[in-house]
């Protein structure tokens, strides 16, 4: 579930229960071009923020090992 509270939140929830109810995922929420400035940016950059949190420091420097390896 989802809950927004924050002026203008009608605005924002659309887009959550669009995501819910088809099984997108904040990645795609967070990778969408979104107009800007609305009231709608705020949920991408909820989107944004949460999936820096589920960057560890191991996931960080795995990546950034490979990063440097690919380049």
């Amino acid at each position: 579930g989802a809950t927004i509270v924050a002026r203008h939140a009608g605005e924002m929830i659309s887009e959550v229960t669009l995501a819910m109810t088809a099984g997108v995922g904040l990645g795609k929420i967070a990778g969408t071009i979104h107009p800007y400035p609305t009231q709608a940016e705020c949920v991408k950059r909820v989107a944004d923020a949460y999936n820096r949190t589920r960057l560890t420091p191991l996931v960080k420097s795995v990546l950034g090992g490979w990063l440097r390896w690919s380049r």
